[in-house]
């Protein structure tokens, strides 16, 4: 499943779905991020480390992060809390 974005409907990549007869893309309606999970995600990201922050650094950034990714990974059922998925 891929939204809309251009790179998704590029000629290489049409032409490799092609001669590849076991893969469909299943393309999101347009403006739907309802439906991509990782939306919720980078939504929830940048509220928790980029909102009303300014780092000098570039290092901070990927230091923040990473703590926050590390978070996530280590409280799995946050995520699916937060992002509403279904299991």
């Amino acid at each position: 499943m891929l939204d809309n974005g251009r790179i998704h409907k590029a000629a290489t990549i049409e032409y490799f779905v092609q001669d590849e007869p076991r893969l469909e893309f299943v393309f999101l309606p347009k403006y739907s991020p309802d439906l991509n999970p990782i939306e919720g995600l980078w939504k929830w990201l940048k509220s928790d480390v980029i909102h009303n922050v300014f780092d000098d650094k570039t290092y901070k950034i990927r230091t923040a992060v990473s703590r926050f990714i590390k978070r996530v990974y280590q409280n799995p059922m946050e995520a699916i809390d937060r992002l509403c998925i279904n299991v």
